[in-house]
């Protein structure tokens, strides 16, 4: 499985495996801005500071890998969807996760979509 932070996997629902032994830090940024970073975190199977931590654990518990960075050789829109930034770093069913999260194009777009409900507007 691959947590790296450059791009994305599709998050595809295909894995029943429980996210136990996931422990994450949540930063959400606006890049260029001065608004300061937010942070959670999110402990599974219930725990943590993100809101409704059992309903993320539940999400992350039926996807296969949603750290997976875009692969290099995908064609993406060149479509601009906003300056939010997101990083995530700790573990993911005990395998180590590092991975930054954009809106700069349709393929950090869609990866970002599929791992929104760990980036609260709050």
């Amino acid at each position: 499985m691959s947590r790296n932070s450059e791009g994305s996997g599709s998050g595809a629902a295909t894995a029943p495996a429980s996210p136990a032994n996931t422990k994450l830090e949540i930063s959400v940024s606006i890049g260029g801005s001065e608004a300061p970073t937010k942070t959670w975190t999110l402990e599974c199977p219930d725990g943590g500071t993100l809101p409704n931590p059992e309903r993320a654990c539940a999400k992350l518990a039926v996807m296969d890998d949603p750290f997976a960075p875009v692969p290099k050789d995908r064609a993406c829109t060149q479509v601009f969807g906003g300056p939010e930034e997101a990083d995530v770093n700790g573990t993911f069913r005990g395998e180590p996760v590092n991975a930054h999260f954009d809106k700069g194009n349709g393929c950090e777009i869609a990866r970002w979509n599929s791992v929104e409900f760990l980036f609260p507007t709050s």
